[in-house]
């Protein structure tokens, strides 16, 4: 991901000003650049690299101001510096990831310019006008329409109830702020993804949209609402967790084709790996609960306990019915944890 200085959108494609009920300029002060270091030896340097670049928002917690981002970020960074919107830098502390909802919470070792932003306290409808925004002001800030609020399931073992999907999408999106009609903070982009449009529904600001048609797939972005984790901020920000007991985790990428959940990818020595699960093994049950799609998987997976829960996987290899007996365990206990600051 390059710097965030070395692109700009289009001014076509930024909101108007004066056509928003608060200050935009305010707004965008409280997003930051957000740079994170990974050891190399760190559980998720594999996936994610060891040097990540994304976005991250101003928020007030319990009376201090820290940076709401999106967790992937900063998971087992040993270092992380924050750009205010003014380039003044300094060094941030990762307070804590909650792998519920998929947020991070970061400390700014420094004074940062720009006044936090309110959360939002409700969701908007689908058709809504919002701005999506990563630092770096109004060449950094998209005029967005919300085109769907619906379940997301990851491949990676997680699970939103409700995800919130704009279009046109944001270039650089990790981490980027999406702002209600009001200027509140309504959700921290995660993914660029597809989400379908009805055809009734399709003027979503691509160029050549026009009104009825077949619905189709079109390019979004994914934000999480921060409702998912507004009730859990302060404790988070206290403790580094949530309180909440931890999901027990099999290391499973998995995938869904037609109503089947099939094994596509295995953590080395993760619980599934050494309960002796292979790829293309399809998943049928989890603890004699029946699963016909990722959202099922995940429900009957977090259904038999907390984590380190041992449990009957019925799977289907080659044609053949197996069971597997697995020993879960938290993903947590997989990754470099952040020291308390």
């Amino acid at each position: 991901m390059s710097e965030s200085k070395e692109w700009a959108l289009p001014p076509e494609l930024r909101p108007d000003p004066g056509t928003l009920a608060y200050d935009l300029g305010a707004a965008l002060g409280a997003l930051v650049l957000l740079r994170a270091e990974v050891p190399e030896d760190a559980f998720t340097a594999g996936v994610l690299g060891t040097e990540r670049l994304g976005h991250g928002a101003l928020i007030d917690v319990g009376g201090r101001t820290l940076v709401l981002t999106i967790g992937y970020l900063v998971t087992e960074a040993s270092t992380i510096w924050l750009t205010s919107h003014s380039g003044r830098v300094v060094q941030g502390h990762a307070l804590g990831y909650d792998y519920a909802s998929g947020f991070g919470l970061v400390l700014p070792l420094g004074r940062l310019d720009g006044a936090p932003l309110p959360l939002a306290t409700q969701l908007p409808e689908t058709g809504d006008e919002l701005v999506a925004a990563g630092h770096g002001g109004m060449a950094h800030a998209l005029a967005c329409r919300l085109v769907a609020r619906r379940e997301f399931a990851g491949y990676w073992e997680y699970l939103l109830d409700e995800a919130l999907f704009t279009t046109p999408p944001l270039p650089l999106w990790s981490g980027s702020a999406l702002l209600a009609s009001d200027g509140a903070l309504l959700g921290i982009g995660s993914l660029l993804t597809q989400a379908t449009v009805p055809g009734r529904d399709v003027p979503v600001g691509a160029p050549g949209d026009e009104p009825g048609g077949a619905a189709r797939d079109v390019h979004a972005n994914m934000y999480v609402p921060v409702t998912a984790i507004a009730p859990q901020l302060q404790r988070l920000a206290e403790t580094g967790s949530t309180g909440l007991p931890p999901r027990p985790w099999l290391g499973v990428y998995a995938s869904e084709d037609d109503g089947d959940v099939q094994v596509a990818g295995l953590v080395a020595r993760g619980p599934a790996h050494a309960a002796g699960l292979s790829l293309g093994d399809t998943i049928r049950a989890v603890g004699g609960l029946p699963v016909a799609s990722l959202p099922a998987f995940y429900r009957a997976l977090w259904s038999q306990g907390n984590a380190g829960a041992s449990f009957m996987l019925q799977v289907e290899r080659a044609g053949e019915p197996l069971d597997l007996r697995v020993q879960s365990a938290s993903r947590e206990s997989f990754l470099k944890q952040p020291q308390r600051h």
